[in-house]
């Protein structure tokens, strides 16, 4: 696939894709079916494709193209460059054919494998049209990766296996040499200025530190250096050639809100970095709405997209229960499930995934599916914060934000917070109970030092014990 490859050479390539293909299916009906819907099927494809590609300027090379998709006899139906844009612009997400549900059922009745070889034949097509400009970006890649993942889960689904592994679009992406760089003018030391130098990573020991620096948690802090200690260990096994037992680095992290885990989870992806377990160390925060869609097909593509996100790094799902819905067997949430344990499996090195929420429901989420109970085998627990704690996070965050307190209203402070404690519910906000109290307390102050007709530096930074709640 080169950028000398013409329209029209691209239409005989889809032509004769979609002509072999379409003689492979026995069914008159089932072909008839194919041959009424894959030639608007594989045009909204490409449009996706180049959308992934963030493909600002739509061509003329790039109409051609999407008009050689067209595998009749007759006249091949038009598109102007307009339309194409538009197209791309507004292109939304993948769905599965109408087809391919037809395809699932005859395999399923005949034991053939079609659905299996168009899902091959999808990745091929969608990669032609990818090169469209001469090069397969790793972005057209992970598209055409997620639209075949998609299919590929819903013929796992049905229990039907290829007899062959399903191509991947990873390996036809073009890799493009950095451009040489012309010789470095020199420049009089008199005339260089400062470049700042970029930041450095944090180290392990400042990820500790910082560890340490949380508020309270001081099971959970224990717990998190076990791991990593575990982890270097480990480590030096290996470079010792001694066995190394199994070990999950998938973990669920129990508690209500605002204790911390998002907090504990970010530094824990930046602290398996610092180790070298994880490539990249970010982290990648959703719940059920950032992994489910409403309809068949887009749920297991979307989350694709988000997993897509996270390898290298940690993905971090809120609320992790509400994907499995006891009442409804049929809920998207399950596909979700299903996409997510097999890219923890295909992503053992460099995926790590921490689903939280409150114990009780997160027991049950983990009972759901085998699969789930297997691979989170370590919980950490994140308490309540006490009313002493939730007065230490208020302090800090007054001197983070330049706000002073005097004897008597840090007294008001500790009173209104016990109070808070005491009166918590089974959701408790906790931290964020007490950045709400915040919040509170400088709006009362603002209206309070507008009214002044001079106020001070001290004015601007002192809550009095009427800015308390």
């Amino acid at each position: 696939m080169r950028e000398s490859v013409t329209a029209a050479e691209a239409h005989r390539q889809y032509q004769e894709t979609v002509s072999a293909f379409r003689r492979w299916i026995p069914d008159p009906t089932l072909r008839m079916a194919f041959s009424r819907e894959a030639d608007g099927f594989f045009r909204r494809c490409a449009l996706g494709v180049w959308q992934a590609d963030n493909a600002v300027g739509i061509t003329p090379r790039h109409v051609e193209f999407y008009n050689a998709i067209y595998s009749g006899t007759g006249p091949a139906p038009s598109a102007l460059y307009w339309e194409v844009a538009t197209g791309v612009a507004d292109y939304d997400l993948f769905q599965p054919p109408a087809f391919f549900s037809a395809l699932r059922d005859y395999d399923r009745r005949k034991g053939t494998t079609l659905a299996r070889r168009f899902t091959d034949q999808l990745t091929l097509l969608l990669l032609l049209f990818a090169a469209v400009d001469g090069v397969v970006s790793e972005a057209e890649a992970g598209f055409v990766n997620a639209c075949s993942d998609t299919l590929l889960a819903l013929c796992e689904r049905d229990g039907l296996s290829g007899d062959r592994p399903a191509l991947k679009a990873d390996e036809f992406v073009t890799h493009v040499p950095a451009p040489a760089q012309p010789p470095a003018e020199v420049v009089p030391a008199a005339e260089q200025e400062e470049t700042p130098l970029p930041e450095s990573e944090p180290t392990l020991e400042e990820l500790l530190a910082e560890l340490d620096g949380l508020c309270g948690l001081d099971q959970v802090k224990r717990d998190v250096k076990s791991l990593i200690n575990l982890v270097k260990v480990r480590r030096l096994r290996e470079e010792a050639g001694l066995p190394v037992p199994p070990m999950s680095l998938h973990l669920v992290f129990l508690g209500n809100p605002g204790t911390g885990k998002t907090t504990v989870a970010r530094l824990l992806a930046k602290l398996y970095h610092a180790i070298g377990v994880l490539p990249k160390g970010q982290l990648v925060e959703v719940d059920r709405s950032g992994l489910v869609a409403g309809f068949v097909g887009q749920t297991a593509l979307k989350t694709q997209e988000v997993i897509q996100k996270a390898i290298g790094g940690v993905l971090f799902i809120d609320e992790a229960y509400a994907l499995v819905n006891q009442d409804n067997g049929n809920d998207f949430g399950r596909e979700a499930v299903e996409v997510l344990l097999k890219n923890m499996e295909d992503h053992r090195k460099d995926l790590v995934v921490i689903v939280a929420g409150y114990p009780g429901p997160m027991e049950r989420f983990l009972h759901s599916n085998p699969g789930l109970e297997s691979r989170f085998n370590k919980s950490l627990f994140f308490p309540d914060y006490t009313a002493g704690q939730l007065l230490e996070i208020f302090r800090s965050l007054c001197q983070k934000n330049g706000y002073t307190l005097s004897p008597e209203a840090d007294t008001k402070a500790a009173a209104a917070l016990q109070s808070l404690y005491d009166h918590r519910g089974e959701s408790f906000g906790n931290a964020r109970e007490v950045r709400n109290f915040f919040e509170d307390a400088i709006a009362r102050q603002a209206d309070r030092v507008a009214g002044l007709s001079a106020p001070s530096r001290e004015d601007l930074m002192a809550l009095l014990p009427e800015d308390l709640a």
